[in-house]
């Protein structure tokens, strides 16, 4: 089964149909005005309606309030909710009833036990998990990885993405020693900071789709 692959703050028309074309997943426009990825609701909508059905749209937010979520909702293009704050259990179960939409909530990591503790808070009330290095500037985009082994042979009872560092040079080793069905990059398709490179793009989704390659033929 090849690896899904989530390209994320996306901004431009050209990176999205580039994601598209390359074979992504998902595509993720982000809601943070502190992030350089942050794009404003007129732009979402834009580039969300490029995106064909097959692909995921999905949304990052960072303790959104209500009002927040419903302009973006409002635009018909949000598939998919990502939750990368420090949004509550119960504040996760509350956005997916208000929204109706599925919500991925991303679970920081820095140490074993921090898989194991967010696994038990949020897998209950979360559709996906996303697992991420904790630490840097930003809620995610920050070109650091945590250890992998620490995911090794691990169990998870929801579907869930590898996220935090991988770029096109590391992301084979990275689904091999997780054993990650799905991965999501930002930084790591970037040139400088939320600059996408298209070439970097259709190598991170090549290198992806290859790791699973060489796993199905092991």
């Amino acid at each position: 089964m090849a690896v899904d692959v989530k390209i994320c703050g996306l901004s431009t028309a050209e990176t999205v149909d580039a994601a598209v074309a390359a074979g992504a997943r998902w595509v993720g426009f982000a809601t943070y005005p502190k992030s350089p990825r942050h794009v404003d609701t007129p732009t979402l909508k834009a580039l969300g309606a490029r995106v064909p059905r097959h692909v995921g749209r999905v949304v990052f937010f960072v303790d959104a309030d209500d009002a927040l979520l419903d302009e973006r909702l409002a635009t018909g293009v949000v598939d998919l909710l990502q939750l990368h704050g420090a949004e509550t259990p119960e504040r996760v179960a509350a956005i997916k009833a208000r929204t109706a939409k599925p919500v991925m909530k991303v679970i920081k990591i820095t140490e074993a036990a921090d898989v194991e503790r967010g696994i038990a808070a949020y897998a209950p009330v979360a559709d996906r998990l996303m697992f991420e290095s904790d630490g840097g500037i930003l809620p995610g985009g920050n070109a650091k990885a945590f250890d992998w082994t620490i995911l090794s042979g691990r169990q998870v009872p929801q579907p869930w993405l590898l996220a935090g560092g991988l770029n096109p040079d590391n992301v084979a080793e990275a689904v091999r020693v997780t054993g990650a069905k799905a991965v999501d990059v930002s930084s790591g398709v970037e040139t400088s900071r939320g600059v996408k490179s298209v070439e970097l793009i259709r190598a991170f989704i090549s290198a992806a789709r290859g790791a699973a390659t060489k796993g199905e033929k092991g």
